[in-house]
């Protein structure tokens, strides 16, 4: 089988790094793309095996600059996005709701363009949504308009882009550094009353939603789908 490219786009921290560090471990070449150069040179050190692009997923000169410069890629992996968007509707604040579409939005939309020329015609693309995006979670109508606006992307585009597969996953609650906002003690209490009411019973790892993102990108018969990897956040009621 011939050596496999892939880009994932947001890649330098959470399930975007997670997903990057298994597709390496399984033999794929893979690149990641950052807007920080801190976090590219610190995971130059730790990750020498990814290859590290300093670009901003909003950019379209800057994501098609790091595509052209890797030449093709097979599977693409869009975890751009940023920790704004949550919010009772009474005072949300507009403001910071169109700041969090462009930073998750519109550089999906961005990335695929400038990407598009590049993949390989079995190639994918795969998504990274958010269960809230059909949960009906008070104080998340925000993000989840943008989470939505995502994942509808993925069926239009798997059977317009076909043979190229496009898919999304859409996590739940995962132990990343999105909620690095929370301090130590209000994050540890909300994970501990959350993990107590999923199904599952216990707060995701980053690890564990990259598996499924690695399946999405990877499995040559999945495309059209979004794959809830939510621990059961949909199924009960987590006011």
């Amino acid at each position: 089988m011939p050596q496999r490219t892939a880009l994932v786009v947001g890649g330098t921290s959470g399930v975007g790094l997670a997903a990057a560090r298994l597709l390496q471990s399984r033999g794929v070449t893979v690149h990641i793309a950052g807007r920080g150069k801190e976090r590219l040179d610190d995971l130059a050190a730790t990750d020498a095996s990814l290859v590290g692009h300093q670009a901003d997923a909003g950019n379209a000169d800057e994501i098609r600059a790091v595509a052209e410069a890797i030449g093709s890629v097979d599977w693409l992996v869009l975890a751009a996005g940023g920790s704004e968007g949550p919010g009772p509707i009474a005072d949300l604040d507009l403001a910071m709701l169109r700041r969090a579409f462009e930073a998750k939005f519109w550089p999906h939309i961005t990335t695929i363009q400038s990407v598009l020329p590049h993949l390989a015609p079995d190639g994918s693309i795969t998504l990274l949504g958010a269960i809230t995006a059909r949960a009906g979670m008070p104080g998340t109508a925000g993000i989840a308009a943008i989470n939505g606006a995502v994942e509808a992307l993925v069926r239009p585009l798997a059977a317009e882009l076909a043979p190229i597969r496009v898919n999304a996953v859409s996590p739940g609650f995962v132990d990343t550094p999105w909620w690095s906002g929370l301090p130590d003690d209000a994050k540890r209490d909300y994970f501990a009353q959350a993990a107590a009411t999923l199904p599952v019973r216990h707060i995701a790892s980053a690890e564990e939603v990259a598996e499924v993102v690695a399946l999405a990108a990877t499995n040559a018969n999945l495309t059209g789908s979004v794959m809830e990897a939510d621990g059961g956040a949909r199924l009960v009621s987590l006011v």
